[in-house]
C-alpha cells in the first residue's frame, strides 16, 4: 500500500476494515499465507461469503490473491497480507478530506 492515501482510498480502506470477519482475515494472514479453504475453515464461514470479504480487502489493496499449483496438480488460490500502516489523527484526516468525492452527486 502506498504511503499517502487519497480521501476516497482512505474511505475504501476504512470500509474494508469495518467488518469483524475482515479483521480476522487480516490477523490470520498476518501469520502466513493461506488458501481459500483454509481461511473458510478457520473462520467457520462459507466460501462464497469468504470471497465477498476477500474482495473488499483486495479492493482496498490490503491483501493479494494469487494461484499456486499444489504437488497433486490442483490449482489453489492463496492470499497474502500486503504491508500497511495507517496512523489516524485529525491532521491526517484534514489532509485527505479534500480528496473525498461526493459519489452521490456523480450518480
Amino acid at each position: 500500500m502506498k504511503d499517502i492515501l487519497k480521501g476516497d482510498e482512505l474511505l475504501t480502506v476504512l470500509g474494508a476494515l469495518s467488518n469483524p470477519y475482515r479483521l480476522k482475515i487480516i490477523a490470520i494472514l498476518h501469520q502466513e499465507k493461506r488458501y481459500v479453504s483454509q481461511l473458510a475453515r478457520e473462520l467457520a464461514i462459507s466460501r462464497p461469503l469468504l470471497y465477498l470479504h476477500l474482495q473488499k480487502l483486495e479492493e482496498a489493496n490490503l491483501i493479494n490473491g494469487y494461484h499456486e499449483v499444489s504437488e497433486s496438480g490442483k490449482a489453489m488460490k492463496y492470499y497474502t497480507l500486503n504491508p500497511f500502516s495507517i496512523t489516524l489523527n485529525a491532521d491526517f484526516i484534514a489532509q485527505v478530506a479534500s480528496g473525498i468525492t461526493d459519489k452521490k452527486r456523480k450518480e
